[in-house]
This record gives structure tokens, sequence and C-alpha cells, in this order.
């Protein structure tokens, strides 16, 4: 006989969870509702493992995978809310994404779609259908869609999904708004000094050539980096792309991405922002998880993908262990040194109160109101900052070139000697 872990609730309301012993998933389910039980969630209990140790190789391929096939978080938003709407007014699985289908105007996801009917037309379950599109359905999403399925709750899954990747998406637009303007300017930036090396101080090292003057030292060095650059300007762009497909290639790898993440937490401003976002991102998750009644093990593991950031990702795997070994989750939580204490507090109520999802969704609102006014401040303070950076580098390599032409005269007279 086969071990299936399960969540019910009981003819009282009590949630709880376990493990049961049966021949196969029906004959499990059957045993549970016999008792008068509600059946969230049943799976084998070898189930719940979403992941797995990769290699490099297999990263980068998976990435290239997600890039090909992914598409934007918008057009999914889209998807799962029309679905809610439609499900919710009596149109079938099968008929919403054939309606769906018609009107996408994205031709990648259109032809996801169709898959996705045509798998659901052979019998398959939509959970089912969406694990054969891995590049657009996360393992969040699919385990939200099993928890319906099998809780005969699909519709108001569906509507809290949208509800969550509707939050998930304005936190990420702010962020990225917020930094857009920054790496547009320091984009910006790396053009402007590239000219100036490029064109314009090979036109003043001509033009000092002909005086034959002693140049300051500053102006030797910038004209040395000139001349370097108009002689390896394709080695010049290769180094570039090296040094991007390097960063690129340490932050797959566990330990680099451990490291470049932890800094980026340490960034002032940068790093509180996105602190807050991963917070909100980590609550809105774990809330809607427990909402849907998966099981707190896969709750962690889930919430753990989510977060996208090593440092927070490791802290959830540690706590997930203790949660295992008999920690309660805010104890485990406490112990990673990662997560602060409001989120701590509200956890910790939760579990005495049995109302930790309620309470999750409230400490994700509280930080995504934080996200909000981190990104007031640093709209505020941003644009100045970068305008004097901008104008101490460009202005620094301006004074180099003009250097000699403050003593133009002492120039002029030593060259005539």
């Amino acid at each position: 006989m086969a071990a299936f872990q399960y969540i019910i609730k009981d003819v009282k309301g009590a949630r709880s969870e376990g493990i049961i012993k049966a021949t196969s998933l029906d004959e499990a389910v059957d045993k549970l509702a016999a008792e008068g039980n509600i059946v969230i969630s049943v799976k084998t209990a070898a189930e719940g493992s979403f992941r797995g140790k990769m290699s490099l190789f297999d990263k980068l391929m998976l990435q290239i995978y997600k890039w090909r096939t992914g598409v934007g978080l918008r057009t999914l938003v889209f998807f799962t809310r029309q679905m809610a709407t439609m499900f919710s007014a009596g149109l079938t699985i099968e008929k919403s994404i054939t309606n769906l289908e018609k009107s996408e105007k994205n031709n990648k996801f259109r032809k996801v779609l169709v898959k996705i009917a045509n798998d659901i037309k052979k019998g398959f379950s939509l959970s089912e259908a969406l694990e054969e599109h891995p590049g657009i359905f996360n393992p969040l999403y699919i385990s939200l869609v099993k928890a319906g399925e099998v809780s005969g709750t699909l519709h108001t899954i569906l509507d809290e999904l949208a509800v969550y990747l509707e939050k998930l998406e304005d936190t990420r637009r702010k962020v990225s708004t917020a930094l857009t303007y920054p790496a547009f300017i320091l984009c910006f930036l790396v053009i402007v000094s590239f000219c100036l090396f490029y064109y314009i101080i090979p036109m003043f090292a001509r033009v000092y050539e002909d005086f034959d003057a002693d140049l300051p030292i500053p102006t030797q060095i910038a004209i040395f980096i000139a001349d370097w650059i108009g002689a390896n300007v394709f080695y010049f762009f290769l180094i570039i792309l090296a040094v991007i497909m390097t960063v690129f290639l340490i932050y797959l790898s566990d330990r680099g991405r451990f490291i470049i993440d932890k800094m980026t937490l340490h960034v002032p401003v940068i790093g509180g922002l996105m602190k807050n976002s991963i917070l909100s991102k980590f609550a809105r998750t774990f809330s809607i998880l427990m909402t849907a009644g998966v099981p707190i093990m896969d709750t962690l593991e889930l919430s753990q993908d989510v977060v996208q950031n090593a440092v927070v990702e490791k802290a959830v795997a540690d706590a997930r262990n203790m949660v295992k070994e008999g920690y309660t989750v805010a104890g485990a939580l406490k112990r990673t040194g990662v997560f602060p204490s409001t989120l701590l507090q509200l956890v910790a109520t939760g579990e005495e109160t049995g109302d930790m999802d309620r309470l999750l969704a409230k400490a994700a609102e509280f930080y995504e109101k934080l996200v909000d006014s981190v990104i007031d401040r640093l709209s505020s303070l941003i644009e100045p900052l970068l305008i004097v950076l901008m104008a101490a580098v460009v202005g620094s390599i301006v004074i180099v070139i003009y250097l000699p032409i403050f003593n133009l005269g002492l120039a002029i007279s030593s060259g005539a000697k």
C-alpha cells in the first residue's frame, strides 16, 4: 500500500494534516470523505520535493528554455483573471481556454493555449496540462491549481491566484520603475564616456602633438586609454561582453548567486527596497498557499522558490528543515536571523490563533506600503544624485582633456622652442 499525505477539515471545521495508507489516490480520498471530512488536498507522501540539485549547465539550459518559451507576467495575470471570471460564470475549463486562445494576441502564448486545450480534451486535468509548460507556469501556480482541483474550489483558487499575481506584478512594476531611470542614466554615462575616449580625446591628442608640449600625467593617461580603445575597439567590446557573460555564469552558480544577492541587499536604499519587495512576495505567497490548503512543508518550499534571492532562499530552506525537526514556523524563521521582527510576530500570532493566512496577507500589505514609501523617497533623491554623478565623471574627463589648454601659452612657447 502507498502512503498519501492529506489535508482535511473535519465536521467541526478544524483543519488537520496527516498520512493515510491506501492502494490508490482514489481510495485515499474515499476513506477520508467517508468519515465526513472535507478533503482539501491528497497526494503521495513522496511528492512535495519541487527542488533538485542542478549543474551549472542544467541551469543555463533551463534559463535559455525560459527565455525561449516564457511570457510576461502581465500576460499570465490577464490569463488567470480571465480564467477565473469565465470559470466562475459557469463555463467549462476547456471552453474558457478556447475563448482565450481566440482573442490572444501573443502568438507564443496562443500556441500554448491551443496545446492546453487539446490536452484537456484528451482527459488531462488543468494542472496536468499546465505542467507541460514549465517555462510559463511555475510549481507555485501548478500546486495551487492542483489544490483547487482536489478540494473542488478551483474557481476560488483561480480568483485568489489572479489577485496574487496582480499584486506581484504591481510590486515588480514599481520596483522596476524605480530602478529603470538609474540604469538608463548609468548606461548613458558609459556611452558618453566611450564617445569621449574614442572620438574627442584623439582629436585633442593630435593638436597637442603638433605643439610637442609636455602633457600633464592625467592627460597622458587619458590619451593612452583613448589610443588603446581606438586600436582595440573590437577587443574592448569583446571584453565587456566577456565580463557580462562571466558575471551571468557566476550568478548561475549557487555560491556566486549567494554572494551577489547578499551584496545587493546591503546596497544603500536599493537594498532596503529589494528586501521589502522580497518580504512582500514571501508573505503574499505563504498566505495564498495556506488559504489553498497546501501542506506547510510544501508551502515553505514553494515560497522559497518565489523570493528570488539566494540569501532569503537559504533562510527559508533552513527554516523548512527546522520545522521538519519540530520547530514552530515562527521559531524556525527567527533562528535564521534574516526575517524582521514584525513578520515574525505576525507569524507567531497566526500559529497561535490558526489565522496565519490572514495575518500574512496583512504582512504582505505592510511591506508593499514600505516599498511604495522607499520608491517615493528614491524618486526624490536619485535624480539629483545621478546628475551629480554624471557631472563628476564627464566633468573630470573634460578637465583632464583641457588641462594642457589651461596653460596654453606655456605649451605654445614650449613648442616654438
